[in-house]
């Protein structure tokens, strides 16, 4: 899913700063040419990413900008994250299994 692989993109970017176009594509397992467009729609969505043309094609985020959310704290966005494996269609959730226990 391309949010998904937006969302993933932004945030090792944000955790590793500047990637070459060669392992933001090994890591999102697409091509290079769908990571160029990729960073086309975050930059369109005015994430300030941007390009370098050194000896290695490939992509940094704007070393001042952070994608912060001031509504969802790290315990709320961690559980947003583990949740989203478990939506279907039309927006229910799939109850966890015995296995995975609760969320304490």
């Amino acid at each position: 899913m391309r949010a998904n692989r937006l969302i993933s993109a932004l945030l090792m970017l944000q955790a590793h700063g500047r990637l070459t176009a060669r392992e933001l594509a090994m890591r999102l397992e697409v091509s290079e040419r769908t990571v160029r467009r990729d960073m086309e729609a975050l930059s369109a969505a005015g994430v300030p990413v941007f390009e370098f043309n050194d000896s290695q094609a490939g992509w940094q985020l704007d070393e001042n900008w952070r994608a912060q959310s001031p509504e969802v704290d790290e315990v709320e966005l961690g559980a947003l994250l583990m949740a989203q494996t478990r939506v279907i269609g039309g927006g229910r959730l799939l109850p966890l299994r015995p296995s995975e226990g609760s969320i304490s």
